[in-house]
Parts: structure tokens; C-alpha cells; sequence
């Protein structure tokens, strides 16, 4: 008979469990010359179909390789409506505490170094863009400024850059070139700080620009005019195959 007097653990431990992320890539380009890279990361309880449907514009006006990321952490859909493959996801695991959150990130932002190496020998990039918005807004920024001698442009839309992670070294950017952009009318992630955090670039002698629209939370063609005429601005090719038809 099981005696709980004589029960006690005798190991340990954590076992490893792999969970694999779709991801896409989509050539706009008639050429086989070099090209830009962006890569575009959803927001939270979303996933890569729908991300890549609102982000189309960007297909249709940049002549880029744009790589579309699923999030790694499912998010259970209690009403059973929708096949696991549709259920929304998530960047990182948060509970309030920022050393969980910077773990959390640099834990995704590995996830995301791996899917370019797997690209490295299959597309010839000649700059990488990183794109988020709201939850993958905060990962873009935190992958831009950890990874700086890979990324050259970084947009973030509905999220704060947490330039915290720097500590101080701004010099490590000094190539880096930004672009914030934020709903006046968004409830859920406050405009100020992220304001706050490009005026703290800009001092800095980062390239970094602040672009307040009468938007609420939800990125949609505001933003994306926003962010294409950016990058237009920046040297990036307008889609001429796709202006024809």
C-alpha cells in the first residue's frame, strides 16, 4: 500500500518541448538583384494568415522579400469555433515582472534569429527592416536594439521601444534608423511613453521619428500608408509590377 510518510522526490527537472512556427516568405520583385527583407510580426491573439491579409498593401506597393512569423505560444480558444492552426498567438509569456518580459523576449528573438539563418543561403538581402505591431511592436524594438548590427530599419506601431535594454550604449544604433507610429485614440497602449522613448532616441543622435494618427488600436491602412510612405522615403522600391496591374 502507498505510504505518504515514506513518498519524497528524487529528481527534478525541466525536459525540452517543441512547438513548430509556420512562417512565410513572398518575393515582390521582378529582378534577381539584391532587395530588402522586412519582417512583419502580429499582434497579440492574432496569427500569420490574417497578419498577412491586413499587411497585403505592403505586397503590393514595396518590391521587397517580406517574411510573415507566426507567434510560438498559443492562446486556447474557449469557444471551440476554431481549429488550433486558427487560434490567436502570442510573443512572449508576461506576468508583470520586466526580468520574466526581457527573458521572454530574448527567448523569442533566438526563435526568430533561427528563421533567418534557415534564409541566409535562399534569398540575397541587401537591408533588413523589422516590423510589430502592439505585442510584436514591443519584440520588433527589442530585436532591433539587441540584434543592431543586423537590423537597419525598425517600425513600431502600438508599442513602447524599450530602450532600457540599451543601458546607455546608444552608440551601438548610431545606424539604426526608426519610425514609431501610434493611435492618438489608443486605449490600450498609452502614445506618451512611446513618444517619450524617440524623443530619448532622437537626443541620442538615433534617426528617429514620431508619428501620432487620429487612429485607435488596430492596425489598419492609416498605419500602413504611414509605414509604406517611410519606407519610399528611405529607399525602398515602390512595387512597379504591381502598380501596373
Amino acid at each position: 500500500m502507498y505510504s505518504k510518510e515514506k513518498s519524497e522526490i528524487l529528481f527534478s527537472e525541466k525536459a525540452l518541448f517543441n512547438i513548430k512556427v509556420p512562417y512565410k516568405l513572398i518575393e515582390t520583385s521582378q529582378t534577381d538583384e539584391k532587395k530588402p527583407l522586412i519582417v512583419y510580426l502580429h499582434g497579440f491573439n492574432d496569427h500569420i494568415e490574417s497578419f498577412l491579409k491586413t499587411c497585403k498593401p505592403f505586397l503590393d506597393r514595396i518590391e521587397a522579400y517580406h517574411l510573415f512569423i507566426q507567434a510560438p505560444y498559443p492562446l486556447y480558444d474557449r469557444s471551440h469555433k476554431k481549429k488550433v492552426e486558427e487560434w490567436g498567438r502570442a510573443w512572449y509569456l508576461y506576468d508583470g515582472d520586466q526580468e520574466q518580459f526581457l527573458n521572454s523576449l530574448a527567448k523569442t528573438s533566438e526563435l526568430i534569429d533561427e528563421v533567418l539563418t534557415t534564409l541566409e543561403n535562399k534569398v540575397s538581402v541587401e537591408r533588413l527592416c523589422v516590423l510589430g505591431y502592439s505585442m510584436g511592436g514591443y519584440l520588433a524594438g527589442y530585436y532591433a536594439l539587441t540584434r543592431y548590427h543586423l537590423v537597419n530599419d525598425l517600425i513600431v506601431a502600438g508599442a513602447r521601444i524599450k530602450t532600457e535594454v540599451l543601458n546607455e550604449n546608444w552608440g551601438l544604433i548610431k545606424d539604426l534608423q526608426v519610425l514609431a507610429i501610434h493611435g492618438k485614440g489608443d486605449n490600450k497602449v498609452d502614445y506618451k511613453p512611446q513618444r517619450t522613448e524617440i524623443v530619448r532616441l532622437s537626443k541620442n543622435g538615433i534617426n528617429a521619428n514620431f508619428k501620432l494618427i487620429n487612429q485607435k488600436h488596430i492596425f489598419n491602412v492609416a498605419y500602413i500608408k504611414e509605414a509604406c510612405d517611410w519606407l519610399v522615403e528611405k529607399g525602398y522600391s515602390r512595387n512597379k509590377y504591381a502598380l501596373k496591374h
